[in-house]
């Protein structure tokens, strides 16, 4: 199963981690953990390469995961973006686990 755990402080998503493989199907042909590294791939990207953070992003290849952690005191519009970036990420990871409840778990963690 794919967890992902967002890392909240009072209302704001500081982060998210997703670990773990699916298990919808054999690696390489599993459409959820693809749906989540796609979904992950495009937030991470926005925030860094787009948006021009410096958010710390880890792999660890032993456990599939990444995590992400935007970066704090931004200001008032790129704040917002973030967190609008971040609770379509929640929302679509939510309607992933309604659609595959046994592949994927969304968390939130205060």
């Amino acid at each position: 199963m794919t967890t992902v755990v967002f890392r909240m402080e009072d209302d704001r998503i500081t982060g998210f981690e997703a670990r773990g493989h699916s298990g919808y199907a054999e690696a390489g042909e599993d459409i959820v953990c693809a749906a989540v590294t796609s979904a992950v791939r495009l937030v991470e990207t926005t925030v860094n390469d787009v948006l021009g953070l410096a958010a710390s992003v880890k792999i660890r290849e032993q456990d599939a995961s990444i995590s992400l952690r935007l970066p704090g005191g931004l200001d008032e519009v790129t704040e917002s973006t973030c967190q609008s970036l971040m609770t379509g990420l929640m929302v679509y990871f939510a309607q992933l686990h309604d659609e595959y409840p046994d592949n994927i778990e969304v968390l939130e963690d205060d």
